[in-house]
Order: C-alpha cells, then structure tokens, then sequence
C-alpha cells in the first residue's frame, strides 16, 4: 500500500509538468488533424468522379459507353493539371475582396510549420489537393449533360478552360476572401460555387450545342432514349452519396477540435438526411404524376437532395435537412419534363439536379441560418449564373467555329465509342435498330440480346 501512495502521489505531482510539457505539441496536434481531414475528405470527393462515371455510363446508350468512361476519367486529369498552372492561385492567391485572384502555377509552403509554427491551420498541399477535387467535380456535372453528340477533344477543351479560368475566377468571390464574401453570401460546400456553375456551363452547352437526333419529333414530342444500364447508374448514385460525406463533411475545413468534429458529424448527418427525403419525395412526385415510379427519377432525387442541402449543411436539424432535400427532390421531378419542353437534351437530368436545385439550396440557407440573407444570397446565385453563361458561351462558340464541337450525323448514329474512340463498353454484344431498318437516325437502338435469347458475338 505504501508503494501504491508513493506512485500515486508522485503521479499526481507530475501532473501539472505533464500537461505543460503536452501545451508545446496540442498546436501540432491539430494541424495533423486537419491535414488528415482535408486528405482523407479529398480522397472521398474524388471517389466522385467514379460515382459520375458510372451514373453517367448506367444513363447513356450502350454505343456511347466507353467515350463516357474516358471523359470522365480524362476531365479528373485535366482538372489536376489546370488547377495546379492556374485555378489555385486564381481562387485563392490575393484576392482580398476583389473578384479574381492572380496567376501563376501553385506551390506548396510549409516552412513555418516545418520550423514549428502551425498558425497554418494545415499543410498546404492538403488543402490544394482537398480545393482540387472540388474543382473536378464541378466539369464532371457538364459531362453528362452534354452526352451522346459532343466531340471528345472539343470537350476536353472546353474542361481545361471551365478548370483553369472560369471556375476558380467565380470561386474567388465565395471561397476565395472575394467581393460576395465581403457581402456576407453563404455557399458552405457549393451549392452555387460547385454544383450550380457546373449546371450553367452545361445548360450554355446543351443550348448550342442542340438536342441528338431522334429526341424530340416535329410535333413537339419527346422520345425517350433509355440509358443502357440502371444497376450500373445505380451504383453511380451510391457513390457519389457516400462520396458527398466527404464533400460535405470536408467542407468543415478543420478537425483538430471538438466543436469541428461535433460540426462534422451534424453535417454528415444532415447530408445523409436531405439524401432520403430528396429521394423519398421525387418517388412519391412521379407516382401521383405518372401512377409509375421511375427509377432513375429516384436516383436523381437523392442527388437532388445532396445537392439541395451543400450550401447549408451545418445549421439545420434533422428535419429541416429532410424537407430542404424534399423540396429539391419534387423540383427535379418537375424540372425534367420543364427542359424537355423547351428541347434542352440533358442526357442525365444533370441541369435539374445541379443547376435548379443548386439554386434552391442555396436560397434556402436563410431559412436555418440566421446570418444569412435572402437578398445577398440572391446576388450571389444571380452573378455566378451571368458570369458563367457569358463565359461559357463564349468558349462554346470559339470552339464551335474552329474546331467544331458536334459529332456528324452518321457517328452520332453509329455511337461516339466506334466513331471517336474506336473501342465499345460491350464488344460481345451487337447493336441492331428497330422501326427504322435503313439506318434513320434517331431510331430505337438495343442490344442483341433484347431481341434474343442468345447474345450475339461481333466475332
């Protein structure tokens, strides 16, 4: 017992020279923290890109399978390598209430911490690879949009400069210390900054570039083209909701506190939310509708939800996440048949999940959040949307008079993954149209195996 007193008192002395000697590392502490946060979160975003690939590849043709699959890993790409020339520095590096940053390529400094000072809050290269991917994320939405008659490279180019020059420019002025900040608008994880660019420069897009052929008949008839692989689209939409966590939850910028990691779990949790009732309420929508559910209608009303609930993940409950995400669930279900009639083709319903309801959920911020304003956060939906058009209109129209942005008629019909790539998704499977035997465009295409038992190899 003697021997237990001595350690026990001895232990208690050695208490207050433990707890000095652990101030010096808490600082340390927390920049690993956030650093962590920021890669980890990051890796999430990007496993996006994958959940856009196959969402993407599951609502497409089976001809125009395998070019999906290549641009949407090749936009990742050019995302990296055009935000590292010149999208960081754009967003970020001075704007100081302006409204674009300053080029240059960008290059990580972590002197002060590696001498001990970890004022920085995290390493740098975290946060460009964590801005990076948000970055990615924003010319994926474009993709599907825009599928089935774009010509690849033209694409391509159209992402590096969405990646290099227009995105971060609209950034600087929410995330980057740009004039709308300064306003007081609130965008938490871009429901505007992110989602809605991406849908203005789809939107700008699928205007000039034109419906495919076979959409919409002269009477004003929409003819359904339906996508090659629901499993498979699916699947898509599992992984972007478990990618946005990290989207959402990453958007907290810190995880070296309690109140950080109390943030992001009520952030993660209300993400989850908007999910379901986004989800629940599109199905419910096209019921009473349509008397069917669709199943695609109930894949994009969760990403409608997601969607909905960026802007604003970190002050509603749980209830009100679940009718914010309601809410962006029943417009896609009525935003789908609205661009139908205006004959805007949007392959995968990207416009009505991405633009409208990243409109939505960022006006919809004031209703949770107190600090925020219906009026400021009008403008800030307002001029993101004139900049984008205007500038994604312009580049649209420069390629379309130079190198040319639509596929001709016959490689529209024949698919892009023959036609541009030279390479099909699914070699052991033939295509054969119906109800239009000599080849007109626009006639129904399936898979040899929808008209048999048997699949028929091209060999």
């Amino acid at each position: 017992m003697k021997k237990l007193a001595f350690f026990l008192s001895a232990g208690l002395l050695l208490i207050p020279s433990l707890a000095l000697a652990e101030d010096a590392p808490v600082s340390e502490l927390s920049y690993v923290l956030n650093t962590f946060s920021f890669l980890i979160m990051g890796i999430l975003v990007m496993w996006m890109a994958a959940g856009f690939g196959m969402l993407e590849s599951g609502l497409v043709r089976s001809k125009n399978v395998a070019t999906i699959c290549l641009k949407n890993i090749s936009l990742f790409g050019i995302a990296g390598i055009l935000f590292y020339l010149s999208g960081y520095n754009l967003m970020y590096a001075g704007v100081d209430g302006g409204y674009i940053g300053s080029f240059g390529l960008w290059a990580a400094d972590d002197a002060a911490a590696l001498a001990g000072d970890y004022s920085a809050g995290y390493s740098a290269s975290s946060d460009w690879f964590f801005q990076m991917v948000f970055c990615g994320a924003a010319c994926s939405i474009v993709s599907g949009c825009v599928a089935e008659r774009i010509k690849l490279w033209s694409f391509l180019l159209f992402c590096a400069i969405l990646c290099g020059i227009i995105y971060p420019i609209q950034g600087s002025w929410g995330w980057g210390g740009g004039w709308l900040s300064e306003m007081g608008f609130s965008d938490y994880a871009g429901s505007t900054i992110v989602h809605s660019v991406g849908g203005w420069a789809a939107l700008t897009g699928a205007i000039i570039l034109g419906a495919r052929k076979g959409k919409y008949g002269k009477d004003g008839r929409v003819n359904p083209l339906p996508g090659s692989n629901i499993p498979l689209a699916t699947l898509g939409t599992f992984i972007l909701w478990m990618g946005w966590y990290g989207f959402n939850g990453g958007s907290v910028l810190a995880l070296g506190d309690a109140a950080s990691a109390i943030e992001m779990s009520n952030v993660m949790a209300n993400t989850n939310m908007a999910a379901c009732g986004g989800m629940i309420a599109a199905m419910i929508m096209v019921q009473v509708l349509y008397k069917k559910v669709d199943v695609t209608m109930g894949l994009n009303g969760a990403l409608a939800g997601l969607v909905s609930i960026t802007a604003g993940p970190a002050t509603p409950s749980l209830g009100a996440a679940t009718l914010i995400g309601a809410v962006g669930g029943v417009l896609v279900v009525l935003a789908v048949p609205f661009f139908d009639k205006l004959k805007i083709d949007d392959v995968v319903g990207a416009l009505s999940v991405h633009l409208v309801c990243g409109i939505w959920g960022t006006m919809a911020v004031p209703f949770t959040d107190g600090e925020a304003s219906f009026w400021v956060q009008f403008v800030g939906v307002a001029a993101t949307g004139i900049f984008v058009v205007i500038a994604s209109a312009i580049v649209w129209f420069a390629i379309k008079v130079t190198i040319g942005i639509r596929c001709s008629e016959e490689d529209e019909y024949r698919g892009l993954d023959v036609s541009e790539i030279g390479m099909e998704a699914y070699p052991d499977f033939q295509t054969i149209s119906i109800g239009g035997g000599s080849g007109v465009p626009g006639a129904q295409s399936v898979s040899s195996a929808a008209a048999s038992t048997k699949p028929v190899s091209q060999s």
